[in-house]
């Protein structure tokens, strides 16, 4: 039952990116006007210009819906993954080798080490989510460092050598669309699961409802001040996609970034100079997918019912 909870988080990766590139409509309709203004001078200051740009690049259409280059290679991710899936379970053995072992062992791992951390309970309603969010979010790190992730594309030649103005593909969580759209996926579960958990009515006592055992004029006091506790709670509920995409785009971005630099730094040791970097970057990858994964994985546990806590202590 994991495995095809897996699948089906796959496929919804697979759609993801829709979800952020709807936020883009607006910046769409106004880069036509505002490459117009820039003109020639623009164009002499791109060729001029290092580094990757903050923006996904649209490499085609599909009707009038634009597909950008980290969209595409979201999709080879998570393509990738599912025949991965498929082939280490298509013919299951009790004496698990190959690409069985190696599937199962990273399961089985996620899964114990979740249990520790949000209980034997709760582990086994969320667990589909949060391994399919560390598993794409660490491959897709990973597939963003190979050689031509952003290299590859149309461009034009330089002074300084051949620049590429539009990749063909573009790391994955490079792109505050992809990352959004994946805190956005993580909050609405997170709706759905603390309701499920505490109902309609519990679940909005747990936000407001005073705490303790007071009386008299102090009850009300303590009501006040969860009241507002409360509304503290609701705002930073509401900034908790925004901060979820931002950490982990910022940091795949930046490591991109400074990848980007190292090569261009000296052109003649260009294939060696980034060499290090991108030993960091691949612990940069796997720390950021861990994180974002506990952070979404402590915020379920938290808006649970107490008594989940106290049998993960009992565990």
């Amino acid at each position: 039952m994991h495995f095809v909870k897996v699948f089906l988080m796959f496929l919804l990766l697979c759609g993801a990116p829709v979800i952020g590139q709807v936020a883009q409509a607006a910046e769409n309709g106004a880069v036509p006007v505002m490459q117009a203004a820039e003109g020639q001078t623009g164009k002499a200051a791109k060729e001029e210009k290092h580094g990757i740009p903050s923006r996904a690049t649209d490499i085609g259409h599909i009707g009038s819906f634009p597909i950008s280059n980290s969209m595409l290679l979201t999709w080879a991710v998570a393509l990738g993954l599912i025949v991965f899936a498929q082939m280490a379970t298509r013919h299951m053995k009790e004496v698990p080798s190959g690409l069985q072992n190696f599937w199962e062992w990273l399961v089985e791992s996620l899964y114990v080490f979740l249990e520790g951390i949000i209980g034997h309970k709760l582990v086994k309603k969320t667990f589909w989510f949060f391994a399919t969010v560390f598993i794409f979010i660490l491959f897709s790190n990973w597939v963003g460092l190979i050689p031509g992730m952003g290299t590859i594309g149309w461009g034009v030649k330089t002074a300084h050598g051949f620049q590429v103005h539009e990749p063909w593909l573009r790391g994955v969580n490079a792109d505050l669309n992809m990352t959004f759209a994946m805190a956005v996926t993580f909050f609405i579960c997170w709706i759905v699961w603390a309701v499920q958990a505490n109902g309609p009515i519990g679940f909005l006592l747990h936000l407001f409802a005073p705490k303790g055992q007071t009386t008299g004029a102090l009850k009300l006091l303590m009501v006040v001040v969860f009241l507002a506790v409360g509304i503290l709670e609701v705002v930073s509920i509401l900034f908790r996609p925004v901060s979820l995409s931002f950490r982990l785009y910022g940091n795949i971005f930046a490591g991109e970034n400074m990848l980007e630099s190292m090569s261009n730094l000296v052109p003649m040791l260009s294939w060696l100079i980034p060499v290090p970097f991108y030993f960091m970057e691949l612990l940069v990858g796997i720390v950021q997918a861990l994180v974002f994964m506990l952070l979404t994985a402590v915020f379920t546990l938290l808006i649970m019912p107490h008594d989940e806590g106290h049998e993960k202590a009992h565990h």
